[in-house]
């Protein structure tokens, strides 16, 4: 494989942020939804607006995974008050690790979520947790090889939509 490199997501990526998080979570989710929920979700979940207020703020990180200067996936880390749910500040919780379908299973999901604990011990952060779509099979596995244990759930609204996520920790 090409050498695989990350870098941090500034406000001057915002339509590149903006193309791979539309395009790698309507490859994920579009066929299990319904074309209105999605198009409601893709439409606010990445208009530019809220991606430069989540850029913006310091207690939230993005990272672009690339292989040469190709954008093939992305990170996004919280911390403190920017955390989605626990609002713990001795934890990091993983947002977002999504990854181009065409490059599935070339470790670079692993190559973010490592990127993601390695941030998480220098912040010297107690746990890592995340949530993931209870009907995600491929994500859960993910997160379970990496030692992550279900200890939740929660809801996430998809358009008019509630579905349920598993909630997981990984203990540092």
């Amino acid at each position: 494989m090409e050498k695989l490199t990350i870098r941090s997501v500034t406000s001057n990526d915002v339509g590149q942020l903006q193309e791979i998080g539309r395009t790698t979570f309507s490859e994920t989710f579009s066929a299990s939804n319904t074309e209105e929920n999605m198009e409601m979700y893709l439409t606010e979940g990445f208009s530019n607006a809220k991606l430069l207020e989540e850029l913006n703020n310091e207690t939230s990180q993005f990272y672009f995974a690339l292989i040469e200067d190709k954008v093939v996936g992305y990170l996004k880390i919280n911390f403190g008050a920017s955390q989605t749910e626990l609002k713990d500040e001795k934890a990091l919780e993983i947002e977002r690790i999504y990854v181009l379908k065409e490059w599935h299973g070339q470790k670079v999901g692993q190559f973010l979520y490592e990127k993601a604990i390695e941030i998480a011990s220098q912040k010297k952060t107690a746990y890592v947790w995340l949530g993931v779509w209870e009907e995600n099979p491929r994500a859960i596995r993910f997160y379970k090889k990496n030692g992550f244990v279900e200890f939740d759930k929660h809801i996430f609204k998809l358009g008019d939509e509630e579905q349920t996520d598993i909630m997981m920790k990984l203990q540092l």
